[in-house]
């Protein structure tokens, strides 16, 4: 019985596993410089799911569950459950007790980008955020993406042009994936 249920669950597994493992051979590829010249890689909306539900909770072990991404033409949207409190504990930056009141427990997040790229330069815009259904725009926005993604991050780029490595001229996001254009 219990290789019955081995089995199964092995065969239920094995799509995510190799969405994960494609997913991991195609970034491989355009990260050490072996796609071919004015080629494109295609990176599947599965494929990406799976390489973020298995890179983005090895990286964030506590206070993140349920990571999923849904794209959409030129842009996509990041969905989690996250418990601020557990996630600032894990940094080593527990809240004060005002902040552990208003933050506990798990939240419904969403970050929506988009992103416009050629020429081997790139700009992404963070359209919308997300917490228990509320929506955070404008000036609340500014100071949450510079109050804490930026100090947390300092190298993003939110709104800003950067250049593109490994030779990758533009990245086309459409509903089904995402198309990654090596330049010649």
């Amino acid at each position: 019985m219990r290789h019955l249920a081995w089995g199964v669950a092995s065969i239920l597994a094995a799509p995510a596993l190799d969405d994960y493992s494609s997913a991991v051979r195609k970034f491989e590829m355009i990260l050490t410089d072996r796609a071919a010249s004015r080629s494109a890689i295609v990176i599947s909306a599965d494929e990406i799911n799976a390489w973020t539900r298995t890179e983005v909770i090895a990286a964030v072990p506590a206070g993140l569950r349920n990571p999923r991404i849904h794209l959409g033409a030129g842009g996509a949207t990041g969905t989690a459950l996250l418990d601020f409190v557990a996630l600032r504990r894990a940094q080593g930056e527990p809240p004060g007790r005002v902040l552990s009141w208003l933050l506990k427990g798990e939240r419904p997040v969403s970050v929506s980008v988009w992103m416009r790229s050629g020429g081997g330069r790139c700009t992404v815009f963070v359209k919308r955020v997300e917490i228990s259904g509320f929506p955070i725009q404008g000036a609340a926005l500014d100071f949450l993406l510079e109050n804490y993604l930026l100090p947390r991050y300092p190298d993003a780029k939110i709104g800003q042009p950067f250049d593109f490595a490994h030779r990758v001229d533009r990245i086309e996001v459409t509903p089904a994936g995402v198309r990654v254009v090596i330049g010649g």
